[in-house]
C-alpha cells in the first residue's frame, strides 16, 4: 500500500455553537487523485482549510507528509499547490506580476512555467488583476497552484468559473500532473469531473465521511439501470427474487430495475418471453452520491424520531 500523504482522523471543527465537522476521517495516499464530494455545507472547504492550516481543529489529528500542518512552516508549504474555493486575487498589479511575485516567494520555482500555462489557459498576463472576470481570476489561481510542480495539490472547486473548454484543459493538466507522480486532493460539485480523473472518492455529509471507495468499486456498487420491453406483460413474481435485482417496476409490457452484479439470471428469465427492446445504462457517481445523501437523511430522521421517544 502507498504511503499516506494526508491523514485526517476524528476531525472536529466548531464555529461557536455550530459544528462543521463531526469526527471526519480521511486518508490520501501517495500518487493518487482523491476526489472529495458532498453537498453545500457538508464540510469540504472546512476540511481543506484545516489541512492547509488556515483553520485550527477543535479536535482530531491531521498530518500532511507526516507533519502537523501548524508545525510544517514554509518547508511544508513549498511542497503543496493550493487552490482555494474563493481565491482572493485583486489589486492594481497585472496577472503576470502577481504570478511572478508568487514564484519569487517560492524561491523562483515555477517562474519558467508561467508563460506556457498562461498560453494554455488563454490568460492575458498584462491585464490588471482588478479588471479580471471571475473566470480569468480562476485561471490565475489554477496557474499559481500548478506552476511550481508541487508534490501535493489541494484543490477546492478548481473549475469554478472556467468555461467548458478550459475545464477540459484543466482536467488534462491534472492527468499530466498525476502521471508525473503528484498526489491530488480535489473537492468538486461536478461529480462527472471527479469520476473522470479520480482513483478514489470520499462522499461526505454533515461533517462525516459516509463512503470511500475506488471509482471502479463505486461504479460496480452503483449498478445498472435496465429496461426490458416485452411483447406481453410478464409476471413480477418471475423477477422479484432474482439475485442483484432491486427497485423492480413493471408498467404494462415494460420492466425497469436496478441491477447489481452479473445480468445472467435476469437475462435467462427474460429469455422465456419475447423481448422487443432492451437497454442497460451504468449509473455514475452522481447516482451513488444521491443514494448516500438520501440514506444519510433517512438515518438522520430515524435518530430524530428515536430521540423524541
Amino acid at each position: 500500500m502507498s504511503a499516506s500523504v494526508i491523514s485526517v482522523v476524528g476531525l472536529v471543527k466548531d464555529y461557536g455553537r455550530t459544528r462543521a465537522l463531526e469526527g471526519l476521517d480521511l486518508e490520501v495516499r501517495q500518487g493518487e487523485v482523491f476526489g472529495f464530494i458532498g453537498p453545500n455545507g457538508a464540510g469540504k472547504s472546512t476540511t481543506i482549510r484545516v489541512i492547509m492550516d488556515l483553520l485550527r481543529p477543535t479536535a482530531g489529528d491531521v498530518t500532511v507528509f507526516g507533519v502537523e500542518p501548524r508545525l510544517g512552516g514554509a518547508e511544508l508549504r513549498r511542497r503543496i499547490g493550493y487552490l482555494p474555493g474563493e481565491p482572493a486575487l485583486t489589486g492594481r498589479v497585472s496577472a503576470g506580476e502577481q504570478l511572478r511575485h508568487l514564484a519569487a516567494l517560492r524561491g523562483g520555482r515555477g517562474l519558467d512555467q508561467i508563460s506556457a500555462l498562461a498560453g494554455r489557459f488563454r490568460l492575458d498576463l498584462g491585464r490588471p488583476m482588478r479588471t479580471l472576470s471571475k473566470g480569468n481570476r480562476q485561471k490565475v489561481a489554477v496557474i499559481q497552484a500548478f506552476m511550481h510542480e508541487p508534490e501535493l495539490l489541494v484543490l477546492d472547486e478548481p473549475t469554478s468559473g472556467l468555461d467548458p473548454l478550459l475545464q477540459f484543459e484543466f482536467l488534462e493538466l491534472l492527468r499530466e500532473t498525476a502521471e508525473r507522480g503528484a498526489t491530488v486532493l480535489m473537492s468538486s460539485h461536478v461529480l462527472r469531473e471527479v469520476e473522470s480523473v479520480a482513483d478514489r472518492v470520499a462522499v461526505i455529509r454533515a461533517g462525516k465521511t459516509m463512503d470511500v471507495d475506488s471509482v471502479d468499486g463505486l461504479r460496480e456498487r452503483a449498478g445498472q439501470r435496465v429496461t426490458l420491453r416485452f411483447e406481453r406483460a410478464p409476471s413480477p413474481d418471475e423477477f422479484e427474487a432474482l439475485p442483484g435485482v432491486a427497485q423492480l417496476r413493471i408498467d404494462g409490457a415494460e420492466l425497469q430495475c436496478l441491477l447489481h452484479g452479473e445480468p445472467d439470471a435476469l437475462l435467462k428469465v427474460a429469455a422465456k418471453h419475447r423481448v422487443t427492446a432492451w437497454s442497460a445504462r451504468d449509473r455514475d457517481l452522481e447516482d451513488l452520491f444521491l443514494d448516500a445523501y438520501r440514506l444519510g437523511e433517512a438515518n438522520a430522521n430515524t435518530v430524530e424520531v428515536d430521540n423524541a421517544n
